[in-house]
């Protein structure tokens, strides 16, 4: 009863285009395997398998996220109870050219919903028109069709 009676997320995926980011992956937790959303820097890529794993994903981080944050009673969950909060990670960024490390707590999609029920379900690559840098708002997904 208790890994079913977690909030539910449906997170729609696009087909991986070489973005930077993470994606859906099956998570060994132990005692049993779930699906998760990792960001690279979470993933070991020292270790061969792991990084081969990565390399192949077709599919990358959620574009749309539809979450379920009510029980069976239709009393809320209390959201902070599912939070892992060793799913930290640095990340490597730049500021003004120079390159800097960022610890980055659990965030929305990994560790702030490790423990959540989990669907990855493939939407259109239309959806997502990701913005990492300013440069990204010249892209066609950000710009007025005439």
């Amino acid at each position: 009863m208790s890994l079913l009676n977690r909030p539910l997320r449906v997170c729609g995926m696009v087909k991986n285009q070489g973005e930077p980011g993470g994606g859906p992956f099956v998570v060994d937790n132990g005692s049993y395997t779930d699906l998760q959303i990792c960001e690279k820097s979470e993933i070991e890529l020292n270790d061969e398998e792991k990084r081969s794993i990565l390399e192949s994903s077709q599919f990358f981080n959620p574009v749309d996220l539809v979450c379920f944050i009510k029980d069976y009673r239709g009393e809320k969950f209390n959201l902070v109870d599912f939070v892992n909060r060793e799913r930290y990670f640095i990340s490597e960024k730049t500021y003004k050219g120079r390159k800097l490390k960022a610890l980055e707590h659990p965030g929305l999609w990994n560790g702030a919903m490790h423990n959540w029920n989990t669907l990855f379900v493939e939407v259109p690559l239309s959806t997502f028109n990701p913005v990492k840098t300013v440069n990204d708002l010249l892209r066609d997904g950000h710009r007025e069709k005439r």
